[in-house]
């Protein structure tokens, strides 16, 4: 798909490895990608397999493909920089939990944007047989307030079989929640018609870190990188960024 490519850039010895979301694109997180490579970061925003190519394709991957992706950009960044700091929106703040839950120290910070751990849909208790009979049902994308301004790129089906493998990985990050320990950052909606507060909440009620930071936004829904508080997505993600990697 036109505009669905990845995002490298090479900076300083600071790494910053950007992950999108479930049915999603690199285009719905790149400002955060394109903001911190201003900022003269090193950053490295890698295509999820089946992603930006046809939701049948997506059908044929599972959470460990999506997962060995970041997790090789992640490798990559600690090979070249010196600290790297790992973000993700939606199922992209549940792969970037995974890497910290993985990699441990090595993972000096964790920015996290409407993360998906759950969600509250009494259907996904079919999931296991649905997706052997059904191969995809409407998609979940656009859930953008603002208006006039840029639209999501991203499938308009849901793969079942994907998502039954994404509801695989949910239990298993939730399960290893009190692994994680570094300092994080947590950007909510306040209204987000595609993953429940109870989402966040659930993390923050299990992880083991002391240094945590959770602010909500009052005018954007589930994208908020595309929406009318992406300034201060971008402005409240460098400065997390700056501070847990300085000295």
């Amino acid at each position: 798909m036109a505009g669905a490519e990845p995002f490298s850039h090479d900076g300083s010895d600071i790494g910053v490895l950007v992950c999108h979301g479930f049915t999603g694109t690199p285009q719905g997180v790149r400002p955060v990608a394109e903001h911190l490579a201003d900022a003269g970061y090193t950053v490295r925003l890698p295509r999820l397999p089946g992603h930006g190519t046809t939701w049948r394709e997506m059908n044929r991957t599972t959470w460990q493909d999506w997962y060995a992706s970041v997790n090789a950009s992640f490798l990559e960044l600690r090979e070249r920089c010196a600290k790297v700091v790992v973000t993700g929106l939606s199922m992209g703040g549940c792969l970037a939990t995974r890497l910290a839950q993985q990699h441990g120290p090595r993972v000096s910070g964790l920015v996290l944007m409407n993360p998906a751990f759950k969600v509250e849909d009494f259907r996904l208790r079919a999931l296991p047989v649905l997706q052997h009979l059904l191969a995809s049902l409407p998609g979940i994308a656009g859930d953008i307030k603002k208006t006039g301004g840029p639209t999501e790129l991203a499938y308009d089906r849901i793969p079942l079989r994907a998502l039954h493998s994404q509801t695989q990985m949910w239990s298993t990050v939730v399960r290893d929640l009190p692994e994680v320990t570094q300092p994080v950052l947590l950007l909510r909606s306040a209204v987000d018609h595609v993953v429940p507060a109870s989402s966040s909440a659930l993390f923050l009620s299990r992880i083991s870190s002391t240094d945590v930071t959770e602010i909500v936004l009052a005018d954007s829904y589930h994208v908020m990188t595309l929406d009318n508080d992406a300034p201060r997505v971008l402005a409240e993600t460098s400065a997390f960024v700056e501070r847990v990697t300085r000295g």
